[in-house]
């Protein structure tokens, strides 16, 4: 085991930092990071960053995700989730499929969500579920999320059950999409399942099992520059190569640009000369500026 990265099927129960802790164990490698954290109930895709791959997590900063959830009518929690203690039950006779489907139809685009109290995020230095177990008062301001699409994929009224696909941008809470239909349609609804579907490059068809990862980890590893979808690609002369390497700028006249960035102007590094199998070997992250290439992280 080298660097590289690892698409995790994460399994429910088990926290993101379960599973490095799990393949550091397991791998012998102490430099290990995921890029994405899931709840312990949720499953799926969670890419795993191996030895000097940590350094590019960064760069999945603005991946979109998709996953596939259930609901479930008629109770809100404190944790928006079945997992947690309910508040309230209602009924919902007069919900019809129209109205579920109008209710997903509408959350969509750009919205302003507010974040779960049981959550991650950090409240003055301390996590949010930190304080919510304390039984502190606190205010999460809503922050504006992404809804690129979401479809209904079943709906049994009589179970008050619905279950939904949605892609979305980074931060964005799906227990929040539940708890804020569930609210719209006046019954309320917990999140009852969870399921990351992808996320950017990573898809759910290509994960493993940490039991597969644990047996044979080398032959799912993914070279670090593959996964980096958005980022742009510069050919360097040969002749630049080393300075690149040692951290120094070249002008326009020492490289070409052949992927235009979508992330920030950031681009992946490689040799305009083919090695012998035909490929090139990945040399770094590079930013420009006033016609200048400038190395922001060298891998060789």
């Amino acid at each position: 085991m080298t660097d590289g990265i690892l698409n995790v099927n994460k399994p429910a129960g088990w926290t993101s930092q379960d599973v490095c802790s799990k393949l550091r164990h397991v791998l012998k490698i102490k430099k290990i990071g995921h890029t994405g954290t899931l709840d312990p109930m949720a499953t799926g895709v969670l890419p795993v960053c191996i030895g000097k791959a940590t350094r590019i997590i960064e760069y999945y900063d603005k991946d979109t995700k998709s996953y596939h959830a259930s609901m479930k009518l008629g109770l809100t929690s404190d944790t928006l989730d079945i997992t947690g203690e309910v508040t309230e039950t209602s009924g919902y006779p007069e919900i019809t499929e129209k109205a579920v489907r109008e209710a997903f139809r509408a959350y969509t685009g750009h919205i302003m969500q507010i974040p779960p109290k049981y959550s991650a995020l950090k409240i003055n230095g301390k996590r949010a579920y930190d304080l919510a177990r304390e039984g502190k008062d606190f205010e999460i301001k809503p922050r504006e999320i992404i809804i690129y699409s979401n479809s209904v994929t079943d709906i049994d009224l009589e179970a008050g059950e619905v279950s939904f696909d949605v892609t979305c941008s980074k931060g964005t809470y799906i227990r929040t999409i539940c708890d804020d239909i569930g609210r719209t349609m006046g019954c309320g609804a917990v999140m009852t399942e969870l399921t990351r579907t992808a996320s950017g490059f990573f898809r759910i068809e290509d994960s493993h099992t940490i039991e597969e990862l644990a047996e044979s980890a080398e032959k799912w590893l993914i070279p670090a520059d593959i996964t980096l979808e958005k980022l742009g690609k510069i050919l360097l002369n040969d002749n630049r190569v080393t300075a690149f390497l040692n951290g120094n700028s070249s002008w326009r006249s020492g490289y070409t640009i052949t992927e235009a960035s979508e992330f920030d102007g950031l681009y992946r590094v490689y040799p305009k000369g083919a090695d012998a199998d035909g490929g090139r070997p990945f040399l770094g992250v590079a930013s420009i500026e006033n016609g200048s290439l400038i190395p922001e992280k060298v891998f060789r």
